[in-house]
């Protein structure tokens, strides 16, 4: 599906609404260029998970754990530079456990994703405006 947003609220309606379609063990798979906002696709998963707490980026801790609904653990593998650091760190007890998994920058670990998983494309087009952005979520089998 695509989506068409205008704000960062729009962002995190949408990602709120396709937040209360996901089951324990989904992962997602946030692409997008820095700043595309896949933060704001974040935190607005978190609120349709019903995550009290501010959502932000683990740009630096490479993890953040949020509890909801359903878990939320948050991923940002920028700064990775193979898969084996993710083994390190409990990957798979995330990816194949009961919570929802949400990995930014998914491309540096292609090798260890699971085949079942949604793919989240977030692209900026300038010519329509600042903030917009279109945003299709596609599902992985």
């Amino acid at each position: 599906m695509k989506y068409i947003s205008n704000s960062c609220e729009e962002t995190q309606k949408i990602a709120a609404d396709f937040a209360k379609t996901l089951k324990g063990g989904d992962v997602i798979c946030m692409r997008g260029g820095l700043g595309a906002g896949k933060t704001a696709f974040t935190q607005g998963l978190a609120r349709g998970l019903n995550v009290r707490e501010p959502v932000t980026s683990p740009t630096f801790t490479i993890v953040n754990e949020y509890e909801g609904r359903l878990m939320l653990y948050h991923f940002d593998v920028y700064r990775i530079s193979d898969s084996d650091e993710m083994y390190e760190i409990g990957y798979e007890e995330y990816v194949y456990g009961n919570g929802v998994s949400v990995i930014e920058w998914p491309q540096r670990i292609e090798d260890i994703l699971p085949e079942k998983r949604y793919e989240v494309d977030i692209s900026k087009d300038y010519s329509q405006g600042e903030d917009y952005r279109i945003i299709d979520i596609k599902e992985n089998a």
